[in-house]
């Protein structure tokens, strides 16, 4: 009889329960538990460990938290320590970085949905990723861990730092930047739930949330390029409790990446010893391109900025490389970090005797259609198809030229070589397009 009368109680139980909660806390703030003043976002698990030395530094002397957001589980991925491949490499992936990011500091990984995309192309990743669910993610995990600064991969192509799956970890996290404290940005997500402590509610309870700053960071074969242009953080310095240098801390953080460490003793060193340059994005609250990452943050919040967004071309006919190339430019003004492309010229990297994709645009911004002419200009011995010719470009429209350009076999490994493109139109000469190719092995498919 007793156990029958408090069952009968329970549901009033759970009913008075949430108006009791509610009326004692009107306002619920965001969960604090995963509040961060970093947040890294990166492609695979060992991607972290570009920035390694210098987070390991902050945690332990500035007392800074950290998060890190994968794009992917690293599951297409070789594997240096036994024969387990796709799924299961991508489960044993993403235990090493736990044990990785735990061994200095850091607690909170994500893992979002993408499938690891061996290429050159970051159109290729955001394809395979899914752009808009990929974005969709980003902005929440940016609205969960509401950081001060984000770190991330530059998202541009260069030569050594040309994996595409990089690249789409910094065009998501730039996204992610400039949209997560717009309100109308997946609003589903601010939207407050009605009854908190219920089940099958709806509306995600986050908040808009702008971060202050963001910075990236690149691998490529020439690294000094970037000196100069935003901190730089030596990795020599002694870590107070451990007394060894943070360059050892990053060594031993990356020995948790046992399917990927592949390294020699003397790349490690290498690698290790390098200062951690990092190239400045953009920043909300002042400072110098190089002055310290948390120059100028203070704890308070900040209003969402908007960002410039798309912008049409001008008037007129125009050629420009296609593909990744095309897509940076207007990315890059979109989102006001325009500076990086000053960087360097567009480049790519070939095989000697082996092939390079080389994509043209060519645009007709006018009333009239347009008769353009193509012409290249390569090095010796280099061969393209399809050849110089003419194409017809209707008005308000573009024509997508997809070459094919094959280089000597004799090309000297190591060096770099200049291919030009020209057009006109009409008699006049309407611009010319430059790339930088360097002559070596590439291991991943352009």
């Amino acid at each position: 009889m007793k156990r029958s009368f408090l069952l009968a109680l329970l549901p009033l139980w759970f009913a008075i329960i949430p108006s009791f909660s509610q009326q004692a806390e009107p306002n619920p703030q965001p969960d604090a538990r995963y509040k961060v003043d970093i947040l890294i976002v990166v492609g695979h698990p060992d991607d972290d460990i570009e920035v390694a030395a210098y987070v390991a530094k902050v945690i332990e002397e500035q007392r800074k938290t950290v998060a890190v957001v994968y794009g992917t589980r690293g599951n297409s991925g070789g594997n240096a320590a036994g024969p387990e491949q796709s799924k299961a490499l991508a489960d044993i992936r993403e235990m090493e970085a736990r044990h990785s990011l735990a061994s200095y500091g850091i607690k909170n990984a994500w893992f979002m949905n993408g499938s690891d995309t061996p290429g050159g192309d970051v159109l290729h990743s955001l394809e395979a990723w899914g752009h808009g669910e990929s974005l969709e993610e980003m902005v929440r995990l940016i609205r969960i861990t509401r950081p001060e600064v984000i770190l991330t991969w530059m998202p541009n192509c260069v030569v050594g730092e040309n994996h595409d799956d990089h690249q789409a970890a910094g065009v998501l996290a730039t996204e992610g930047f400039d949209l997560a404290a717009n309100p109308l940005a997946f609003p589903e997500q601010v939207e407050a739930p009605r009854n908190r402590f219920s089940i099958s509610n709806y509306g995600e309870g986050l908040r808009p949330w702008q971060a202050k700053k963001i910075y990236y960071f690149s691998d490529t074969t020439h690294f000094d390029f970037f000196k100069g242009h935003g901190p730089e953080y030596p990795t020599s310095d002694i870590s107070p409790s451990r007394k060894i240098p943070y360059s050892k801390i990053a060594v031993e953080a990356w020995g948790e990446y046992k399917t990927q460490n592949d390294f020699t003793e003397a790349q490690l060193k290498s690698f290790s010893e390098m200062p951690v340059r990092l190239i400045y994005g953009k920043s909300l609250v002042g400072g110098s391109a190089t002055g310290d990452v948390f120059e100028g943050v203070t704890a308070a919040p900040i209003g969402y900025v908007r960002a410039r967004g798309y912008e049409a071309p001008a008037a007129g006919i125009s050629l420009e490389l296609g593909g990744p190339w095309a897509f940076y430019r207007v990315f890059w003004r979109a989102h006001n970090i325009e500076h990086l492309s000053q960087l360097y010229s567009p480049e790519a990297q070939v095989t000697p005797g082996d092939s390079l994709w080389v994509p043209l645009i060519l645009r007709n911004d006018t009333d009239r259609p347009a008769e353009v002419s193509v012409r290249s200009a390569l090095p010796q011995g280099w061969k393209q198809q399809p050849a110089a010719t003419t194409y017809s470009v209707s008005p308000h429209d573009s024509y997508s030229i997809q070459l094919t350009v094959t280089s000597s076999s004799s090309a000297q490994k190591e060096s770099w070589e200049n291919l030009t493109w020209e057009a006109e139109s009409n008699g006049k000469r309407i611009g010319s397009v430059g790339l930088r190719v360097k002559v070596e092995a590439n291991g991943l498919p352009q």
